[in-house]
């Protein structure tokens, strides 16, 4: 089955200003396992990034769905809770699950992730919204997979089209779908070396 995978790398970047300075940097992409992942963040990167560059973290990460428009380039993850039926109990359990959105601001992440449920069967809350550090997600890619065998992360068909550039993305099969708000959000984790990203500064901010 296909999972998000969050792999941080570390490399050399030549700032706008000329200078170089070694970071790390995150980068979520769809995959099996976590060799898999490694091995697609080298096939992903390596016409992107000049120079050599390590991978230092792999880490599973549950995003329910991801949000994409293409009118922006900054992510937030987007927590959002519910009620939910249990089969062996008539007392509903509290739901959680995390999105990841584009957009410009809070308040344009908290406006497109109501327009983006606006189907759900269900009320929801938005507890928190978060800046992410992710500078790139890739997805399902058809020709690149088929060579190696992957199954397909599918592109929501039927998902009704919100905003003109929107794309959504899910991981179908994932058992991380969803979680009760007590359970941590990575259970597993490939670490090579603790380091720590340039992206550090997060916010939360109630909706």
């Amino acid at each position: 089955m296909n999972n998000w995978f969050t792999v941080k790398v570390k490399y050399t970047k030549q700032l706008e200003n000329g200078a170089f300075k070694r970071v790390s940097e995150p980068y979520l992409l769809a995959a099996m396992t976590f060799t898999d992942a490694e091995a697609r963040i080298y096939e992903e990167l390596g016409s992107i990034i000049r120079g050599e560059f390590t991978v230092t973290n792999i880490a599973r990460t549950d995003f329910h769905d991801i949000f994409q428009y293409e009118d922006s380039d900054t992510w937030y993850k987007c927590k959002i809770s519910f009620e939910g039926a249990t089969e062996d109990s008539d007392k509903p359990k509290k739901v959680s699950q995390n999105f990841l959105i584009g957009a410009h601001s809070v308040k344009e992440a908290y406006d497109r992730m109501h327009e983006s449920l606006s189907t759900m069967l269900v009320d929801f809350l938005i507890p928190s919204i978060t800046v992410s550090p992710i500078v790139d997600i890739f997805p399902y890619v058809e020709d690149l997979d088929r060579e190696i065998s992957r199954k397909p992360l599918i592109e929501l068909e039927d998902e009704p089209i919100i905003q003109t550039g929107k794309r959504v993305y899910s991981a179908p099969g994932s058992d991380l779908d969803d979680e009760l708000e007590d359970e941590d959000e990575d259970d597993e984790t490939f670490d090579d070396t603790d380091v720590d990203s340039e992206f550090e500064d997060e916010f939360t901010e109630e909706a």
